[in-house]
């Protein structure tokens, strides 16, 4: 493949996962490049791993934003496309019997956050965004200025458990309490709530009697290391597309749901 995609990436912490990224792309597994890595924590280790390869990183101090925010709130101004109501309607982050005022605290202080985020990364055009540990939700707002062309998101995402299942912050932890005997990791697109964007690509593994929260994180990192990669390829070789599709469940109630298909490569004989 002659044209390579770009990638930026977004990390929270060790950043195990976007250097695994990285690795793929300089060893040809990803006709990509990653250009930039962000992150929300200045102390993120994976910024100077990314940093020794060259790749620009920067910062945007969410905690900071937030508690700066919440002391003195006069001092900050929302973004002039910024439309408090229109991202209410539209999350589903928080359910709605949460507090009004703590849901609109919530959505303020991440839009100034996610503004500056895209400042950044507005100086590094890119045609994928990857969280790669990145612990923090992001909002309508942030979402609809990635996701410009209805039907090619461009935010992916990778999270420690077989989704639906167990969404949230500890996946692995959370599969290992429940009992259950099968674990694994999950790639799929960003959509407005909690891990509840169409599913790329899957991978499991078996969970036995010795097993702990530890040796289980172990076998999914060793997945994930192989599952994100292959799925940003697939993006690479314009191979996902997102479509709707109708269910009816046992009650009878019809819904729609976004679902990934993923194109099959061309498959030549040897004597084409």
């Amino acid at each position: 493949m002659d044209k390579k995609i770009k990638i930026g990436g977004i990390i929270s912490g060790t950043g195990t996962n976007m250097d695994a990224i990285i690795k793929a792309c300089e060893k040809g597994r990803i006709d990509g490049e990653v250009i930039f890595v962000g992150s929300d924590n200045p102390d993120a280790k994976g910024l100077e791993k990314a940093a020794k390869k060259g790749i620009p990183t920067f910062v945007v101090n969410y905690s900071e934003i937030i508690q700066n925010f919440k002391q003195a709130p006069e001092n900050y101004f929302f973004p002039d496309d910024f439309n408090l109501e229109d991202i209410k309607i539209k999350q589903s982050l928080l359910n709605k019997e949460t507090d009004a005022k703590k849901v609109s605290t919530f959505i303020e202080t991440r839009a100034i956050a996610e503004a500056a985020l895209l400042e950044k990364i507005k100086e590094y055009p890119f045609d994928l965004l990857v969280l790669a540990g990145f612990m923090r939700n992001l909002t309508p707002y942030f979402i609809d200025r990635v996701n410009t062309t209805p039907g090619k998101p461009r935010i992916m995402n990778i999270h420690p458990a077989l989704l639906p299942s167990f969404p949230g912050t500890d996946g692995y932890g959370d599969t290992f309490r429940y009992g259950c005997k099968v674990g694994g990791c999950t790639v799929h697109f960003i959509d407005y709530g909690e891990d509840s964007g169409p599913i790329i690509g899957q991978r499991c593994f078996p969970i036995t009697a010795t097993d702990t929260i530890d040796s289980i994180k172990q076998k999914g990192l060793a997945l994930e290391y192989q599952l994100y990669p292959e799925c940003i390829q697939h993006f690479a070789e314009d191979r996902l597309t997102t479509v709707k599709m109708t269910v009816t469940d046992h009650k009878g109630s019809v819904s729609q749901r976004t679902v990934v298909k993923i194109a099959q490569t061309d498959i030549r004989s040897s004597d084409d």
